[in-house]
């Protein structure tokens, strides 16, 4: 939601009525899939690389990828055919079947949930939990620096890099006219959830809505704007009001602990990586928009004349659902891909991030188990315009406590179209050594919860689905390939633009080669055909899920 607030804080000082309309031009609804050279568009060529396939008479193996995001409409009719379902559970009997610890994980588990069955939907920042946690033992207080411990040197750097995030990031005139605008957007907001007869709604539905009430025509032309800025008509108010909330206890957080929103319902110990039982299987709960959206690009159902074609033709999706409005917890995101990885999962899906992770050795263990496992971690770059080769974006292929970096891990920065604001989407990520390639993150048309409904959005978060989901691909025809060779496939195979690019966020121009490892953009015709000329490293084995297995590592 980062990308939404720049926007949220551009639109507040610029007038709450009186924004100006985009002038960007409405990509096709498929653009990403298409080809550069018979369209003029930098999608990914897909249409091509199915026509290789074709023309090799292959025949695909399913494939099954893990999203771990906020969950996922099982009611979708393009995306309920594809849900992964466990065979050795039986739904609905309150028995853990097949006894990996988790009862009734029919379509992937909710590491959010209660066994009472109420769901966590927002959490706090992870910069404010690392902040008030340390600011217990420091204080005001600094110690001097000369006669501390190397460990306790790193942990005040942690405090200190906390400290800044949160107070120093407050502006207190945006905050101030916040809590100005709030009151005034709910107020508009109430009328128009009254006069459309439903409590979540969004641009599309503004764009027929004719409002009457003065309090209702600011908040029509308020998110109306977001939207346009987004690149997306399917922000709702519900997100508005949800990031105005996280805005808020975010600069609340400097003179008061962060709520703990998962304590009272999920009920694990979180500083014990070792109590792994808990959360339930509802994967859909109330705020799935974001990993609906994601799970569609990567496999809606194909070839039925409904909504979008999903990139992967022979794809079941695994939800585990991990990840809240607000910062996802590590223990959560650990288990998160240990479950996807002793379920089954070969490509594991990852849109999101965050600028801090206290208990980073958990999750780089399971990273590590993944790559034992030959499981491929697909994550984004995010949406700071930032360079990760110097700042943070949680979690990364970069070990703590061991030496060496991921080998099963691929970074992925969002590209765009030149007549539509760039080849680098403005506010993505960057990084010649950590973001290893690019892929369409604007104006991502794919499925939506609620009502087999469709729409756009833009992020990082979508182009992560594209490489996952161009590697599911890949993965179907050449099922041999290992993690590792998919990886190389993919960046490999990456095709330079002809023109130079935008460092994201800024007016200057460099060749992306200087902003990404591999100074490409994916394009899955490439990649398929260096596919078929590469042996095979993986044994082909009949599914078999293991028993669980306690994980050995120390408390937090």
């Amino acid at each position: 939601m980062n990308k939404i607030f720049s926007l949220l804080t551009a639109a507040l000082f610029s007038g709450v009525a009186t924004f100006a309309q985009t002038s960007a031009t409405p990509l096709p609804k498929n653009w990403y899939q298409q080809d550069k050279d018979s369209s003029g568009i930098y999608g990914i060529s897909l249409d091509k690389a199915y026509g290789f396939v074709t023309s090799k008479k292959i025949k695909s193996k399913q494939v099954v990828v893990a999203v771990i995001d906020s969950g996922i409409d099982t009611l979708h009719e393009d995306l309920k055919p594809i849900l992964w379902t466990n065979s050795k559970e039986i739904p609905g009997n309150g028995i853990d079947d097949d006894k990996n610890g988790y009862i009734d994980d029919v379509h992937g588990w909710n590491f959010l949930g209660g066994k009472d069955g109420r769901n966590v939907s927002k959490d706090s920042y992870e910069a404010a939990r690392v902040y008030n946690k340390l600011k217990l033992k420091y204080g005001s207080l600094i110690p001097d620096e000369s006669s501390m411990k190397p460990g306790d040197k790193a942990e005040l750097e942690i405090f200190k890099k906390a400290q800044q995030k949160i107070i120093g990031d407050v502006n207190p005139a945006e905050i101030a006219f916040m809590k100005k605008l709030l009151p005034t957007f709910l107020k508009g907001d109430s009328v128009i959830i009254k006069d459309l007869g439903k409590a979540e709604y969004n641009c599309t539905d503004l764009e027929k809505y004719t409002a009457t009430d003065a309090d209702a025509k600011k908040t029509k032309a308020f998110l109306i704007q977001l939207c346009k800025g987004n690149g997306s008509d399917e922000i709702t108010n519900k997100q508005i009001i949800d990031e105005f909330d996280g805005q808020l206890r975010k600069a609340d957080a400097g003179n008061n602990a962060p709520e703990e929103y998962r304590k009272e319902i999920v009920k694990d110990d979180e500083t014990n990586i070792n109590d792994r039982s808990y959360g339930n299987n509802d994967i859909m709960t109330s705020t799935p928009f974001h990993g609906t959206h994601c799970s569609g690009i990567i496999a809606a159902v194909r070839n039925n004349k409904k909504g979008i074609d999903g990139i992967a033709d022979n794809v079941r999706i695994m939800m585990v659902r991990a990840v809240p409005d607000g910062d996802e917890h590590d223990k959560d995101i650990a288990l998160a891909i240990r479950y996807a990885v002793d379920n089954g999962a070969q490509i594991i899906s990852m849109s999101f991030g965050k600028d801090f992770s206290p208990e980073k050795e958990w999750v780089d263990d399971a990273v590590q188990y993944a790559e034992k496992k030959g499981v491929l971690l697909v994550h984004a770059a995010g949406n700071d315009s930032k360079n990760v080769d110097t700042a943070d974006n949680f979690p990364t292929p970069i070990y703590k406590e061991a030496k060496g970096k991921a080998t099963n891990w691929i970074t992925v920065g969002a590209s765009g179209d030149p007549k539509n604001g760039g080849i680098t989407a403005k506010f993505s990520n960057y990084g010649k050594k950590e973001v290893d390639v690019f892929a369409p993150g604007v104006q991502i048309y794919s499925t939506i919860p609620g009502g087999n409904t469709y729409g756009n959005a833009s992020g990082t978060s979508m182009a992560c689905p594209v490489v996952a989901g161009t590697a599911a691909f890949i993965l179907e025809y050449y099922p041999t390939l290992s993690a590792k060779q998919l990886k190389f496939v993919i960046e490999k195979s990456a095709k330079a633009p002809a023109e130079i690019v935008n460092i994201p966020g800024t007016d200057e121009k460099v060749p992306l080669s200087d902003i990404s490892k591999t100074g490409g953009l994916l394009n899955a015709f490439a990649a398929i055909k260096l596919a078929s000329t590469i042996k095979g490293e993986r044994k082909l084995t009949q599914e078999v899920l293991p028993k669980p297995k306690m994980i050995k590592l120390k408390k937090a």
